[in-house]
């Protein structure tokens, strides 16, 4: 590989990585505001996301997809699942021939329940397709506290590649080869702090946090290992780093939704008064569906898309996850996914 990275979208996250990136070699920062592009050019910060964090004078901006990929060998998409697909048809007139295209969402496509490395092999077929994923909350990372991550590509020495374009000093970056583990890790995980955060709302204790990471965490690795990925992921910086992270910090927008679900808002309002997204909202339902079509049970996960589309309250939820048949803690399923 080269030295030239995309980054597609210029929300906290990909302004973050961006960023990282211009620090060791030329990196292009595609905004979808011209405004935007203009800002991050002229005052080296990104005045919408991260207006407390100076950027490199090396990191360029641009409104324009064919500018930002022209020399690009690595393209990393940091726009929401939810516009995932349109913004890459629009690259897939751009892109040069073999460009590794690596997820930086952490979400499930709603009208297809895909994850997006597969939109990715459906839209640009015949470039790799891969997912950096971990316990990465932007502000930390961008004020250069300590961090580390996983990126996945089915070819390893692609994944060698991709983690030696990001490693630094402060961002510790793991290779790994299991791209479905990751992305349902990622996708999940935003869901069950949303279910955390209700917890936490609703005026329990850490009891009952810990239990709906525990939980939840199973379910994301059921489904998980059921669709191909390995156990050993879901115990590891896109399982259990992020479950942490996403699930206790102020700082996570998913955890805050649930916070204000909790303490009685409405989802609309809760919704209006965010200027990012919440991936876990719009990937609630997607997931269940994914779920239901290989046979997974993911009782919190169907807890939370029926509170977010309002037919059930926090408190029902709650009582129907703890009127749950008593069973066995451990999926023996999941013992499938361990390496043999």
């Amino acid at each position: 590989m080269s030295e030239h990275t995309a980054v597609i979208g210029a929300g906290s996250w990909g302004t973050t990585v961006a960023a990282l990136l211009a620090a060791k070699g030329p990196t292009v920062l595609w905004a979808r505001s011209p405004a935007l592009a203009e800002a991050i050019n002229l005052e080296h910060r990104n005045p919408r996301y991260l207006p407390h964090i100076r950027l490199p004078g090396s990191l360029t901006a641009t409104h324009s997809l064919a500018e930002a990929v022209g020399d690009a060998d690595l393209v990393l998409m940091a726009v929401p699942s939810h516009g995932f697909r349109a913004v890459l048809g629009d690259l897939a007139g751009v892109l040069r021939p073999g460009v590794v295209v690596v997820s930086l969402a952490k979400g499930i496509e709603h009208a297809t329940s895909k994850r997006m490395s597969e939109v990715v092999a459906e839209v640009v077929p015949g470039h790799p397709a891969g997912v950096l994923s971990g316990p990465n909350l932007a502000a930390e990372v961008a004020e250069g506290q300590p961090a580390a991550t996983v990126v996945a590509l089915p070819d390893k020495d692609l994944a060698r590649a991709v983690q030696d374009r990001l490693h630094c000093e402060t961002f510790r970056v793991y290779w790994g080869t299991d791209v479905i583990g990751c992305e349902i890790a990622g996708a999940a995980k935003n869901v069950m702090a949303i279910a955390a955060g209700i917890g936490d709302g609703l005026g329990f204790g850490e009891n009952t946090r810990a239990v709906l990471i525990t939980r939840g965490l199973a379910e994301l690795a059921r489904l998980g290992v059921t669709l191909g990925g390995q156990t050993l992921t879901f115990g590891g910086l896109a399982g259990v780093g992020d479950m942490v992270a996403t699930c206790t910090s102020p700082q996570s927008r998913n955890r805050t939704v649930g916070y204000d679900l909790g303490r009685g808002r409405p989802l609309a309002g809760i919704l209006g008064g965010m200027h990012m997204v919440a991936e876990g909202v719009k990937t609630a339902r997607p997931l269940v569906e994914l779920a239901r079509a290989h046979e997974v049970e993911m009782p919190i996960a169907e807890q939370i898309a029926d509170i977010v589309e309002g037919t059930t309250s926090p408190r029902d939820a709650l009582a129907a996850l703890m009127n749950r048949p008593a069973k066995p803690e451990w999926d023996p399923a999941l013992l499938r996914g361990l390496p043999r």
